[in-house]
């Protein structure tokens, strides 16, 4: 190891949380104040092990289907977004929702009913399997292809080559997407985008900063759960950028000393579903080994903000009218009338 002086951390900003993602976990933190222990949330709220289990310590329950759900119960919706059959799912059991499904997600959800109804095959860009694209996939079962990956591109099959859209999953990465993108139009020629870039500026602004970063890093350790795409998709452009290793923790237990062998610069930086929290702990573990000086590296700066769910909002509006004598009905989509939650 050189001496400690040539030691530092490049520390990438933005990082951690986007507003999607505060905007959901607010949302079950608020829901748990206004009604009570237990909520429900369908599936993880966000992807990321330490927000889950500090949520269930206040009493959120995560359940992976709607039929776990007890009756007449309070329900939330993952950030990640879900289909139509699970609101139908959702009403069949008299179920109380919250839907915290990103608005960006959202948009993509739109996007697909709008070409849908106008006829066009939609090739949907993202991972098998992932809840964001099983929720798009359900607006339009009928007219959406799922392409995983520039591979996956020989695979496809459309009805008609000039009615052709792409849409995509926000979180991948912004170099793949485009290379599946390029690879789609050289089979498509007619394929239309999008009107509006489908994967979410905090994705973006992420993978630029860690870019950024990499290319003066030996290591870069990325701060996410295994199951976080966006986090996945950080360690994966940080080595396509330049750094020698890169690394995906949920802690800073989980860094191997081994690592920082004949390392001088580490990259940090952190997934869109990652409180700052960890990363200080990160820090903290690589300042105790000699890598105390950090240089915050901000290509660009984040001020999106969301608010919060529509029937938390009206229901948090209805308990302040009561405060001051004027009740309001409680607006949480197919809550129990006179349920004290």
């Amino acid at each position: 190891m050189t001496a400690t002086s040539a030691r530092r951390v490049l520390l990438a900003a933005p990082r951690g949380y986007c507003a999607g993602v505060d905007r959901a976990v607010i949302a079950v933190e608020k829901a748990l104040e206004q009604y009570g222990a237990p909520i429900y949330v369908r599936k993880e709220i966000v992807h990321n092990k330490y927000v889950v289990q500090t949520l269930e310590k206040k009493g959120a329950i995560f359940v992976d289907e709607t039929e776990e759900v007890p009756e007449g119960s309070i329900v939330i919706f993952s950030a990640h977004g879900v289909a139509p059959v699970v609101h139908e799912e959702a009403a069949a059991r008299k179920l109380a929702t919250v839907d915290a499904t990103c608005p960006l997600v959202t948009k993509v959800h739109k996007e697909a009913v709008r070409f849908a109804k106008e006829d066009y095959d939609i090739l949907l860009i993202g991972h098998e399997g992932h809840e964001e694209v099983i929720g798009t996939s359900g607006e339009a079962p009928e007219h959406i292809t799922l392409v995983d990956g520039p591979d996956d591109v020989k695979n496809v099959e459309v009805r008609d080559e000039s009615k052709v859209v792409w849409l995509s999953q926000t979180t991948l990465s912004v170099d793949e997407t485009m290379e599946t993108v390029d690879a789609l139009k050289d089979r498509f020629p007619r394929l239309i985008s999008p009107p509006s870039d489908d994967i979410c500026y905090a994705t973006q602004n992420r993978q630029t900063a860690i870019k950024q970063v990499a290319a003066e890093s030996d290591l870069v350790i990325v701060v996410g759960s295994k199951n976080s795409s966006n986090s996945v998709r950080l360690v994966e452009v940080a080595l396509g950028a330049g750094a020698r290793a890169g690394h995906l923790v949920d802690y800073a237990s989980e860094i191997d000393e081994a690592w920082l062998e004949g390392v001088t610069t580490v990259g940090v930086t952190s997934g869109a579903s990652v409180p700052d929290v960890l990363v200080e702990g990160v820090l903290e573990w690589l300042a105790e080994r000699g890598f105390g000086d950090v240089e915050v590296v901000q290509p660009m700066q984040e001020s999106l903000t969301f608010s919060l769910p529509k029937e938390l909002r009206r229901d948090l509006r209805a308990e302040a009218a009561a405060a001051s004598g004027e009740p309001e009905a409680s607006a949480v989509a197919g809550r129990p009338e006179g349920s004290q939650r």
